[in-house]
């Protein structure tokens, strides 16, 4: 028996609890108008900086009948990646708390695939395409639309239950399910996270400039780092978290309990000097199912001289 929009949402929200996911929601596959006008003017300031490929694929970004004809329906859901582990950025240098584990493509990839499993269950005949960076999707405007939170200040998605530490994923279907409806915009009159920032890339509300972005960087950065910003970076080798940090919703963050984003006790062990002698063979023991890859072994080593040197 099919069940109906409601009962199948529900079983679907379930479906995804059992798989470690934190939060599901459903929206219409409608286009987002109001995003890709964002995304335009960001684009035309040049604020992404030498990530060239936002550009790529513009349409895509915010119309799912591009991505998949006949769309209907977009699931998201969020995975926790918040630990409390916080090395001392005076005595060490750090890393992005989402790069701690497992690449978290990988992740919610698998979990994803058997989520799909079980709605082709229900509808053997049913198109459904899945997503995790892997596709030019707005996640962040999704999963507001959705109704699993809101886009702060520092343009993190912010969950009202588990702040802003969630790694975001989706599947595209054609299949109609019951949504949500955005909630309420509760960062209020908070400036803390603009106030943090130590390059100042949170140049206004929800607007990052990629060009002074330490994530932009230390990550995306094939280049050479800029002198403009040295001694700015706060011992970040790669990623940032400070404006999350900052952000009074991940006061009350509870700990993950996803084994695969557990960081080695070699990576907890390292100490600054550690970072500094770091040669090729450890960088690919250590992160060699990390998300610390996209930087390679020069490109971190690069990010190390530009914080010690």
């Amino acid at each position: 028996m099919i069940p109906n929009h409601k009962e199948f949402s529900q079983a679907i929200r379930q479906e995804a609890l059992n798989l470690g996911f934190i939060a599901c929601g459903f929206a219409p596959a409608s286009h987002l108008q109001e995003d890709a006008e964002r995304l335009k003017d960001w684009l035309f300031l040049g604020m992404n900086a030498g990530m060239q490929y936002m550009e790529n694929y513009f349409e895509k970004r915010t119309d799912l009948q591009l991505l998949l004809p006949g769309a209907k329906s977009i699931i998201t859901v969020l995975l926790n990646y918040y630990t409390p582990l916080e090395p001392d950025e005076d005595q060490n240098l750090v890393i992005s708390k989402y790069a701690y584990g497992q690449d978290y493509h990988t992740v919610i990839k698998k979990r994803l695939k058997t989520l799909q499993l079980f709605i082709l269950k229900y509808f053997p005949q049913s198109k459904i395409k899945i997503a995790v960076d892997s596709a030019p999707i707005l996640e962040r405007a999704w999963a507001a639309k959705s109704g699993l939170g809101w886009i702060g200040k520092n343009a993190n998605l912010i969950s009202p239950h588990y702040g802003s530490f969630v790694f975001i994923g989706e599947i595209i279907t054609d299949i109609e399910l019951e949504y949500g409806n955005p909630i309420h915009d509760f960062c209020g009159s908070c400036t803390k996270c603009l106030q943090a920032c130590p390059t100042g890339a949170i140049v206004a509300p929800r607007e990052i400039d990629s060009n002074l972005c330490i994530s932009y960087w230390t990550i995306e950065n094939k280049g050479q780092m800029p002198e403009d910003l040295k001694g700015k970076f706060k011992n970040r080798i790669f990623g940032c978290d400070i404006c999350q940090d900052v952000c009074p919703w991940n006061k009350k963050a509870i700990s993950h309990n996803i084994a695969e984003f557990k960081p080695s006790p070699s990576l907890v062990q390292m100490k600054h000097s550690d970072w500094q002698n770091l040669t090729k063979e450890q960088y690919d023991e250590l992160f060699s199912k990390s998300a610390v890859k996209r930087a390679k072994y020069a490109g971190l080593k690069r990010n190390i001289d530009f914080i010690t040197k």
